[in-house]
């Protein structure tokens, strides 16, 4: 086998977790070719995604002349398959419902990478996400690219997967992998039965070696601390309500807000309509180590989200020790129940705000206890050393039926 990954857009900071697989199953002694739809416009910080950058191949970004070019070489020599292709690239299209400027733009990257990886001999594709990157695998395949699989995360694309084309996409691909159980259950009502058996559970991994190397000075002075994109999903507006209500009662615990994004002005609005500056810090995109640090010296890591996959923060959490609170959606319960956090309902700052009460308040014994289970849950499920081993089996597997 020589396999490829291609993603949406990559790296980023919000996507280590599919750096760690790649390079994990690297250490498996089997090298990854990374390709890409999009270079990612922010800068990065961690200096393992500067290298990320640099071995990764664009489809679209930087490379309009390669388009063409790809594409007037299949008009020569490749005309019946790329006329083939067209009513699969119309489903999609049609499902989506949205104009047809990104679908040109996938069918061309997809004619596109059908060139490069015969260039460089690939024969299995990964895609993380169903989305772009995935339709670009399935129109390469149909046109005699190689063998593709998928990761599916959800939150997003599992909102309403027909738009998504989960169905066709899922009865081409040599395999799909699920992160949880409710992932896989989600696709599962999506695709027809003769197909699930298709589908494999691998969850995202966590660097815990590196977790353990990490140790530098936390930020002083603070209970908690919350690591998440300034994003809809991840229910911000709730905690900063959990926080109002805590300072009508008298509590003014404070909290590390790790992380960036689209809803960072509103969220500086309103914690200072409600005076809660010296209680809740935004304090932006940081290194891993940072993160590290902070988890290590908070009482518990916060993350009320109103929707998820299994978010790779709460593995890191419970594998420092450190218990979680948050909120029972998607894959969470999973890995989270009482013996080592707190789950709360989604959306309810009163029920967020009690459990900030009872982790504050929690004795070090029980604490003690709650960092052990979770610790042992962690390391048991979502090492991703443990876990790249366990997808790349399976890659092994599919090359080996197609053989």
């Amino acid at each position: 086998m020589k396999l490829a990954y291609l993603l949406n857009t990559y790296p980023q900071t919000s996507t280590t977790f599919i750096r760690r697989e790649i390079r994990g199953i690297e250490a498996e002694g089997e090298p990854v070719t990374r390709f890409a739809i999009r270079r990612w416009d922010k800068t990065l910080v961690e200096p393992t995604d500067v290298e990320e950058q640099a071995k990764t191949e664009y489809l679209l970004s930087g490379n309009v002349a390669g388009l063409l070019v790809s594409l007037l070489l299949a008009l020569a020599t490749n005309l019946p398959r790329l006329i083939g292709v067209l009513p699969l690239w119309w489903q999609v299209r049609t499902a989506a419902g949205d104009g047809g400027v990104r679908h040109i733009a996938a069918l061309l990257e997809a004619i596109h990478f059908v060139r490069r990886a015969r260039a460089l001999g690939i024969t299995h594709v990964h895609a993380h996400f169903s989305t772009n990157a995935t339709t670009v695998a399935m129109l390469a395949r149909r046109m005699g690219g190689p063998a593709y699989s998928f990761t599916v995360h959800g939150p997003e694309e599992l909102d309403h997967p027909p738009s998504n084309a989960i169905a066709p996409k899922t009865a081409h691909a040599a395999m799909v992998v699920a992160i949880t159980s409710f992932c896989r259950s989600q696709l599962w009502r999506w695709t027809g039965v003769e197909h699930w058996d298709k589908v494999r559970i691998v969850g995202c991994g966590a660097d815990f070696a590196a977790l353990e190397a990490s140790r530098v000075e936390p930020l002083p002075g603070y209970d908690f601390c919350c690591i998440a994109r300034l994003a809809e999903q991840k229910g911000l507006p709730v905690l900063v309500h959990a926080f109002d209500l805590l300072a009508q009662r008298g509590i003014r615990p404070r909290i590390a807000l790790i992380g960036d994004g689209d809803l960072r002005p509103m969220l500086e609005r309103e914690i200072a309509r409600l005076g809660l500056g010296e209680q809740i810090n935004l304090l932006g995109s940081r290194d891993g180590a940072t993160v590290a640090a902070q988890l290590r010296a908070a009482k518990a890591m916060v993350l009320p989200s109103f929707a998820e996959g299994l978010p790779v923060v709460i593995m890191e959490s419970l594998a420092v020790g450190t218990p979680v609170v948050t909120t029972a959606i998607a894959g969470v319960p999973e890995l989270v129940d009482a013996s080592c956090g707190w789950v709360v309902p989604a959306g309810s700052a009163e029920h967020l705000a009690d459990a900030m009460v009872e982790a504050l308040a929690v004795d070090p014994e029980r604490r003690a206890a709650m960092g052990a289970e979770g610790r042992r849950r962690a390391l048991a499920g979502y090492d991703v050393r443990r876990n790249a081993a366990r997808l790349l089996a399976y890659l092994r597997a599919c090359e080996g039926a197609a053989a």
